[in-house]
């Protein structure tokens, strides 16, 4: 090899080691630039990420207000309560531990691991629920295995406890965990997975007044997940308390009336829509749905043929048989047609050529004995003379056929029928004769118990309706009033023209259906003392044509209809009973009867004592007068 060779190599390598050296130098500013990045620039974020591997937030849930009768006896209540989490960043692989965490926590494996499953797309950081309300054994399971399994927390709730057996379970509703499509509501923009909100009832009505503000703990905890110190807190804010209007009195009065019956019961104050009770059976057990739900239970109540997650009382739509002449009898007194009808029955009459029966032969009848006697001739001549756009008029303005605006979620607008209506509809026209039927509260027609109540209690207060309501407006703001308001909305309060004689017959013919004689249609409930007036009713729910086809089954019965109150003119309660197959409408008004007597039993009892609560000091005081007196020579 010559020399010029061995030269030009030697320069080659020169001129690699060279760029070798830039390399490495470039690497070091790289590196070094890298290094000042994170020493200097990122410090503060890096720190930030250290104290939250040190320190974990852990929620401090508000309990949520409790729920008051008008009387401050409680009907909703909280108990303190241990759920079991699984926390997901605490460890890598928790398969191993699942059936030491399973024989811990007494569930079944293949249970925890469908949890699992469920939870496995959310994100890392959220923890997930494995048993809620755990007992102390299994609360001193998890504290006893902390260091073995760290992926395990606790977290103090508090939990709803609801009257037992399904008492005021409509009204009261339930509370259970946001879903899913709840979280896609804006309603619902507030909360996070996981979070208890109001599922029905007033618990969905007022959620915002009775849930609170949560708080949080920063606990410092080490390499283990173990808590080791505390750092903080922030306090939770409970939820608001609720008052309702409910009396627990005449509620538990109502319940017994209708043990073992299906249908509802509404007791409402007419003078300013407060309700006093509100029944509706069959019903569920609210305490179920306050831990986990389980299928089973739930599976029974989607099965159960009586609908005991339906309130009968806003949401049972049906005929309301006979109860609905008094809103016939409205029309007819004012549109001034029934003041002088005289209608002979011979036990049903013909119209538009088809016979229509009476349950009686009445003879000659006038308005005044056709209420109390419930007269079906009388009503079909008058509905016949009315027609339907002019009974509609008059069902309409007492609130048929519309929400009332009750503060409680899913109330149903039932129904009037016209004209309009059949057309729009059915895409049929409105045949002449149909009206026929629709004049004894049958056909097309169809209320809920609480229109009913508010309705026929308004027509006995002279023609004023006042909105139903569940919860005391004192005990709201008026935004949060008008807020109420705007989401239940319904007629509202109203006022119908009713002439002063007009509302004397009708109210004096009603009292005359309680009162015992030869066609009272519940005589055998009046009152001794009291003042009961109301009208029966009594609602096919199928043709005499399909009834001839069947074999006559209870599910096949009428339905049974009263609507009661006290006194008769500008009442204090009145009460609307539907009972289910209930056969016949003297059946309810005994089971009204029940709820008005316990009604006026209790407000004489708290007159009584009130008036001896003033009494005693003003003895009291006399006493003290006599004795601070110098006897007299």
């Amino acid at each position: 090899m010559d020399l010029e060779s061995i030269d030009r190599k030697e320069k080659l390598s020169a001129a690699k080691l060279h760029v070798s050296q830039y390399v490495v130098a470039a690497v070091l500013v790289v590196l070094g630039c890298w290094l000042w990045r994170l020493q200097i620039l990122d410090a503060n974020n890096y720190r930030v990420l250290a104290e939250q591997n040190r320190i974990r937030r852990v929620p401090v849930l508000a309990p949520r207000g409790r729920i008051f009768d008008r009387y401050g006896r409680l009907l909703v209540d909280n108990y303190p309560s241990v759920t079991c989490f699984l926390v997901r960043d605490q460890v890598k692989d928790t398969e191993a531990d699942l059936p030491l965490i399973a024989s811990g926590l007494h569930l079944p494996l293949d249970q925890i691991q469908a949890t699992l499953r469920h939870y496995q797309y959310a994100p890392k950081y959220q923890p997930i629920p494995l048993k809620q309300d755990i007992t102390p054994d299994e609360q001193a399971f998890i504290a006893a295995h902390r260091d073995d399994l760290p992926e395990l927390e606790t977290l103090d709730e508090q939990r709803r406890v609801y009257p037992r057996d399904g008492v005021l379970a409509h009204v009261l509703g339930y509370v259970g965990e946001v879903s899913e499509s709840d979280l896609n509501d804006e309603r619902y923009a507030a909360y996070e997975p996981g979070d208890v909100v109001g599922k029905s009832g007033i618990e969905e009505a007022y959620d915002d007044w009775l849930r609170g503000t949560d708080g949080s703990r920063d606990i410092v905890v080490n390499s283990h997940g173990k808590e080791v110190g505390q750092m903080g807190e922030e306090l939770a804010t409970p939820g608001h308390d609720l008052r309702l209007t409910i009396d627990l009195d005449v509620q538990m009065a109502a319940e017994r009336a209708m043990e073992g019956k299906t249908g509802a019961i509404v007791a409402m104050d007419p003078h300013n829509g407060e309700i006093l009770a509100m029944v509706s059976r069959s019903a569920f057990d609210p305490n179920q749905f306050a831990v986990k739900l389980t299928s089973s239970y739930w599976r029974s109540l989607m099965q159960d043929p009586n609908h005991p997650m339906m309130n009968q009382a806003i949401q049972a739509q049906l005929a309301p048989g006979s109860t609905f002449k008094i809103i016939m009898s409205l029309a007819g007194l004012q549109e001034n047609v029934a003041q002088n009808m005289k209608v002979m029955c011979n036990g049903g009459g013909v119209f538009y050529g088809q016979f229509h029966a009476c349950d009686k032969h009445h003879g000659l009848v006038d308005i005044e004995h056709a209420i109390p006697w419930s007269c079906d001739t009388f009503f079909y001549t008058l509905a016949e003379k009315l027609g339907i756009d002019t009974i509609a008029k008059y069902a309409q303005s007492v609130g048929i056929g519309e929400k009332t605006g009750i503060d409680l979620p899913n109330e149903a607008p039932g129904l009037m029928p016209t004209v309009l209506w059949k057309e729009k509809v059915m895409h049929q026209p409105w045949y002449p004769g149909e009206v026929i039927s629709v004049g004894i509260g049958q056909g097309a027609v169809e209320v809920t118990p609480l229109q009913l109540a508010r309705a026929l209690g308004g027509i006995a207060s002279g023609g004023v309706l006042k909105r139903p309501h569940l919860v005391f407006p004192s005990e709201l703001s008026p935004d949060e009033q008008e807020e109420i308001k705007a989401e239940y909305p319904g007629s509202g309060n109203k006022t119908i023209p009713l002439s002063p004689q007009n509302w004397e017959l009708i109210t004096d013919a009603m009292a005359q259906t309680t009162t015992p004689g030869e066609f009272d249609t519940a005589g055998m409930d009046q009152l001794p003392g009291i003042d009961f007036a109301g009208k029966t009713g009594t609602a096919q729910v199928m043709s005499h044509q399909a009834l001839d086809r069947t074999n006559h089954g209870h599910d096949t019965e009428p339905n049974a209809w009263f609507v009661g109150m006290a006194p008769r003119r500008n009442p204090d309660i009145v009460v609307v009973v539907l009972w289910e197959h209930g056969v016949w409408g003297e059946h309810a008004a005994r089971l009204a009867a029940q709820v008005i007597d316990a009604y006026v039993t209790e407000q004489r009892e708290r007159a009584r004592n009130l008036a001896m609560q003033v009494a005693v000091p003003k003895l009291a005081g006399q006493s003290v007068g006599v004795a601070g007196t110098a006897p007299s020579e």
